[in-house]
């Protein structure tokens, strides 16, 4: 077979090679042609050596090329898989540093709460630049693959008004299954079964079973708590549980900051999280390891290239999404995955122009979801409450309405639950300002929302939230590293 395949943001160096590298484990697929675009054109002569060297080793006749002129890499696609963050580390860190002056202690901050709202306010424009180009210059009918976040916004925007046919991709489902899986005592994935269904980073396990056997709320409860690692790592997740019934698929740093109980008081945060590793609650954690991550790759490049001329191994292949679809859409070998799609009937109890991540199969007619679940009242609630800072977030996006964006932030949970409506629309002026360059949505309401600034009487604080950790440095990740392989 062969067709085109554009990457946007392939200089997310990692997640592009594992992409690269699932999709050739499809033995149909030697053939296709890969297109890597990105606005770094550093970058991207960096991830082209690395899958250069793999097609090289491996002896393929894929084509890679590599350009930052979108269009031309978009153009003729069949597939277009997009994993770009507008703004980069420099925006990132604003999410993350500017609402902790008003109290709010992020994990993440790339979905909702105050970061993952503005992270969507300059990705949404973006979003539907891509889509506008899909449309004019791509191969008639072409798909678009997200994995960007904030995943339910960015899908929404790309359906809605990109018009474009666009499923979202995420691999929180799997991760949560993998822990499942391994509490309960299973040899392997595949001994267990499950329904998960939601929205994205909150979908929830409402059916298991373990080799055919249903598993309840007590059994899981049970094997969570005596886990060793798990037991400690996983505290709040654990607590929603036992109170929810049912096991979310996020992480405890993620799944902390989507709900307005555990992150709204500092002694409440370092209760509930576990400081091991970033995922499990660390404020500002990922904005830390995406730093360490790229600077460890910038200095260690030598070692990544060299790491390449290794063989594909199929046994290797990733649990991401993207090579199974489009196995599943060209062979027609039937995939069963979760998909982040527009409702339309698929969750009964959640609003039906909401983005929803729920089960699918996909063959050669598409990706077919299935219909008619009806999601716990408690995990509904949850849900509904994200939706609808996700609605008016897109919808402030697309129209560059600054009080409709404060709404938004105002009614998102975690800020709700620790600011005032002066401090939310302070700090979203504040936001705006520092990140006017990437939201040229809002270019006509900067210049009103510095003047607020100059004379607002809002206090903040300068904090480093409450449980907050350095950029480690090069030297002290070598040791760390070293450190690792002599345990083993």
């Amino acid at each position: 077979m062969s067709f085109k395949i554009a990457i946007i943001g392939a200089g997310s160096v990692g997640f592009t090679k594992k992409l690269f590298t699932d999709i050739l484990c499809v033995p149909e697929f030697r053939d296709v042609e890969f297109a890597l675009t990105d606005l770094s054109e550093r970058n991207l002569q960096m991830i082209k050596s690395i899958l250069d060297r793999v097609v090289e080793f491996n002896r393929l006749p894929t084509k890679i090329t590599a350009t930052t002129d979108r269009r031309a890499a978009l153009e003729g696609a069949r597939y277009v898989i997009s994993c770009v963050r507008v703004g980069g580390l420099e925006a990132y860190a604003d999410d993350i540093r500017i609402p902790l002056k008003y109290g709010i202690d992020q994990c993440v901050g790339d979905t909702i709460c105050a970061g993952g709202i503005l992270y969507g306010q300059r990705n949404i424009p973006v979003i539907l630049d891509f889509c506008k180009d899909i449309l004019e210059v791509a191969e008639p009918g072409a798909k678009f693959l997200n994995y960007a976040n904030p995943m339910a916004m960015n899908t929404w925007a790309a359906i809605e008004d990109g018009k474009v046919d666009t499923v979202g991709l995420c691999h929180g489902v799997q991760h949560g299954a993998d822990q499942i899986a391994e509490v309960l005592g299973a040899k392997s994935r595949t001994e267990l079964d499950y329904i998960c269904s939601g929205i994205n980073h909150q979908t929830w396990f409402i059916d298991l079973r373990l080799n055919g056997r249903k598993i309840g709320k007590d059994e899981l409860v049970a094997a969570f708590e005596a886990h060793p690692v798990y037991s400690q790592q996983e505290k709040l997740r654990i607590d929603v549980l036992k109170r929810f019934g049912v096991y979310s698929t996020e992480s405890n740093g993620h799944l902390s900051e989507y709900l307005p109980w555990y992150r709204k008081r500092p002694d409440e945060i370092t209760r509930w999280i576990d400081m091991s590793d970033w995922i499990h609650g660390e404020t500002g954690g990922y904005l830390r390891y995406s730093t360490e991550t790229r600077n460890w790759f910038e200095t260690e490049f030598p070692q990544f290239l060299e790491s390449a001329a290794r063989p594909i191994d199929p046994a290797k292949r990733s649990n991401e999404h993207a090579s199974h679809i489009l196995e599943a859409l060209e062979t027609n070998r039937v995939y069963r995955g979760h998909f982040n799609v527009k409702n339309n009937g698929i969750i009964a109890n959640l609003p039906q122009d909401a983005i929803v991540e729920s089960p699918g199969f996909v063959d050669r007619f598409g990706i077919n979801m299935v219909a008619g679940i009806t999601l716990p009242e408690g995990c509904a609630a949850t849900c509904i409450s994200s939706i609808n800072v996700q609605r008016m977030s897109v919808h402030a996006a697309i129209s560059g309405d600054i009080d409709l964006l404060k709404l938004a932030v105002l009614h998102d949970p975690l800020v709700g639950a620790v600011s005032t409506p002066e401090e939310v629309w302070q700090m979203v002026d504040e936001m705006v300002v520092a990140q006017a360059r990437w939201l040229p949505q809002y270019a006509d309401a900067v210049p009103a929302a510095k003047e607020r600034l100059s004379k607002s009487r809002v206090k903040t604080r300068e904090w480093a939230g409450a449980a907050r950790r350095d950029v480690r440095s090069i030297e002290e990740l070598r040791a760390e590293k070293t450190a690792l392989k002599q345990a083993v």
